[in-house]
């Protein structure tokens, strides 16, 4: 029971994460891309130059000081595109959330059939939301929106229901547990009254 307590409040934490993200997404899609877009350009630009710095510091011509090297360059290059044409990067990021959102519909679709082995009378709403979840995602992945901040509001609600079905889904989850131990702890009481 206390990993399961364990288990839904970081879920519940990542939903309530993706319901503020979702809400901030549909509510300021340019900025909020842009700011992705300028963060992930920057922190790549910055990783690479701290491999470089290790690569120049340590210059032994060892495979680690070569793989600094590579690496330092790569990322720099990366962030520096990302910088100069965050245009491009934008036109991906529907693509990635959409893979992201397939998988944590994928992870719902596995805890409906979890309520179902337990009998829990409403697995098929779970089940539903987990179809629901996966089609949002898969749509995202195979037919990006064309205009990106009709694309981007799209992404918000979708993480924003994403966020919700994972909260109702684990709450079933956990209730179903609870009830479950209720009903065991009191078949235990009875067989020791039994015993006795």
């Amino acid at each position: 029971m206390k990993v399961l307590k364990k288990l839904k409040t970081n879920v519940v934490i990542s939903a309530v994460l993706c319901i503020a993200l979702g809400a901030v997404l549909f509510a300021w899609p340019d900025l909020s891309m842009q700011i992705v877009c300028t963060a992930i350009g920057a922190v790549l630009l910055i990783g690479g130059g701290v491999r470089l710095a290790a690569y120049f510091a340590q210059r032994d011509g060892s495979v680690y000081a070569q793989l600094n090297l590579i690496m330092g360059i790569i990322l720099a290059v990366v962030g520096i595109w990302i910088l100069l044409q965050p245009d491009k990067v934008l036109a991906i990021i529907p693509i990635i959330v959409g893979i992201v959102i397939a998988l944590h519909g994928i992870n719902n679709l596995q805890q409906a059939v979890t309520l179902c082995k337990e009998r829990y009378d409403k697995w098929w709403v779970a089940l539903i939301l987990g179809l629901l979840t996966v089609g949002l995602g898969v749509l995202l992945v195979c037919r990006p929106f064309e205009a990106l901040d009709v694309a981007v509001k799209m992404i918000g609600i979708f993480l924003i229901y994403d966020g919700i079905s994972d909260i109702w889904i684990v709450s079933r989850l956990y209730h179903t547990a609870k009830m479950m131990k209720q009903e065991a702890d009191a078949l235990d009481v009875e067989a020791e009254e039994i015993d006795r």
